[in-house]
């Protein structure tokens, strides 16, 4: 097994590429090790000193580190990611689940189409981006002309998030849709 690595905005974090399915449909998120436990994998990542997020795509697995350097870091890491899928280890616990869209979205019936356009937007031209970069943004919301995205992965915490909300899809979304006026990050 050839594991590729690549650079993500975010200098805390790393995407690892294992040349394979890692999550057939959704995204996983451990931005902890309790969160991790649902997943053998990240579980497994998270037991190595330094490691303080997992997020798992369809063929990628991020890992953000909260110290050390990616010299050391990085050969334990595709030591681990290598070890669990030559196991034949599930990557997700039985009856854990995978987030495709994020529950308890709020916006009025009245927006409804407005909400539907943002979505699409999202999905054919935000999200493929964001997962280049190791990461996934979801629709949390719309009210009074402000779209609220919940971002994970690299996306979370990275330092050119800000950038990438206001200049990039900010500008996306007000440019084809005039009821958007600005793009706001909100936790999940």
């Amino acid at each position: 097994m050839f594991i590729q690595t690549e650079a993500t905005p975010n200098p805390a974090t790393l995407k690892f590429l294992p040349g394979c399915v890692v999550l057939p449909e959704g995204t996983f998120d451990a931005p902890d090790a309790a969160a991790a436990e649902a997943s053998p994998l990240a579980a497994r990542l998270f037991a190595m000193p330094d490691v303080s997020g997992v997020f798992l795509g369809h063929d990628f697995v991020t890992v953000t580190k909260a110290a050390g350097d990616w010299a050391h870091l990085k050969p334990a890491i595709l030591g681990a990611i290598m070890e669990h899928f030559t196991s034949g280890a599930p990557v997700l616990a039985s009856g854990a689940s995978t987030t495709g869209e994020v529950g308890g979205e709020f916006f009025d019936d009245a927006d409804i189409e407005t909400v539907e356009a943002i979505k699409e937007l999202l999905e054919t031209r935000v999200r493929p981006a964001v997962a280049s970069d190791g990461g996934d943004i979801t629709f949390k919301g719309f009210k009074d002309g402000v779209v609220y995205l919940n971002m994970r992965g690299s996306c979370a915490g990275c330092p050119s998030s800000t950038a990438t909300l206001k200049h990039g899809i900010q500008n996306l979304l007000t440019h084809f849709l005039p009821d958007v006026r600005e793009v706001e990050a909100v936790a999940a």
